[in-house]
């Protein structure tokens, strides 16, 4: 595994990332899903460039089986994505719940 310093770049893309925890609203978060979801899926020219160039994006909040189809369609890709709160889905792709608490069912990466 490689390591790399941290660059101005990669500082923007962790604090939009972390917007999305702090957003005030359901649709706020949502908006910046849709914005994840896009970059993830259908990067731009200049997306792409930056990853080649070592920028690592992190994605927060994403479903699971999204992670499994980034991993699969885009594995070449990898080493520049970071996946944290990864939410667990059930078989028909819907987020699971705690029973107790009501809350999305997220992976815990210890982090």
């Amino acid at each position: 595994m490689k390591h790399r310093n941290l660059t101005l770049s990669t500082l923007g893309a962790l604090s939009v990332s972390l917007l999305s925890a702090t957003l005030s609203s359901p649709a706020d978060a949502a908006d910046v899903s849709a914005i994840e979801l896009r970059r993830l899926f259908e990067p731009t020219p200049a997306e792409l460039r930056q990853e080649q160039a070592g920028r690592v994006y992190i994605y927060e909040d994403l479903r699971d089986i999204d992670v499994e189809r980034a991993m699969d369609q885009d594995f070449d890709r990898v080493e520049n994505m970071m996946f944290i709160r990864t939410r667990k889905t059930d078989g028909t792709g819907k987020i699971e719940r705690d029973q107790d608490t009501g809350e999305d069912i997220v992976e815990d990466d210890g982090c």
